[in-house]
């Protein structure tokens, strides 16, 4: 079983991004307990860990179906395992709204402000991974041996 290319640049996202939650999880709290005191706190708390919960689940569920890569099955898993862990994130997140609605010691602005700065620096980390990540155009691909090619060139199909 030999490895694909976006495994490094996945989990190269990963350890960045735990990193990055980590700093702003600190950073959230204590300018969301500045902002709105102990509901300020829980609620940059609870978007920042949400955010990272949510842009993990599908790079680990690329991950884990990589895994298969060069099996027969590979493509309906890859999909199977992917698709599955999207409708995951769409039920989880139906659900987490439904249970964050309303609640007293939820503070609705620093909820939002914590979360879309967990986004915005998750997409930071996406781009600047990728942008700095060596990975060739012509990626996962088998090229023929010299002998396959001495064959193609006897009247045998390559393979």
């Amino acid at each position: 079983m030999s490895r694909v290319s976006s495994t490094p640049v996945l989990r190269t996202t990963l350890r960045w991004s735990a990193i990055a939650t980590a700093v702003l999880a600190v950073a959230g709290a204590g300018v969301g307990y500045a902002v709105g005191g102990v509901a300020g706190l829980w609620s940059a708390l609870v978007a920042v860990v949400l955010a990272a919960l949510f842009l993990a689940i599908t790079a680990v569920s690329i991950l884990v179906a990589n895994r298969w890569y060069g099996e027969a099955l590979y493509v309906p898993l890859f999909f199977g395992i992917v698709m599955g862990a999207w409708v995951l994130k769409f039920i989880v997140f139906i659900v987490g709204l439904l249970l964050l609605r309303g609640q007293p010691w939820l503070n609705p602005g620093v909820f939002f402000f914590a979360l879309v700065a967990s986004v915005v620096a998750s997409l930071v980390i996406d781009v600047v991974v990728l942008t700095r990540m060596r990975i060739p155009h012509v990626s996962d691909v088998k090229l023929p041996t010299a002998e396959e090619v001495a064959d193609a060139g006897n009247g045998d199909v390559l393979r």
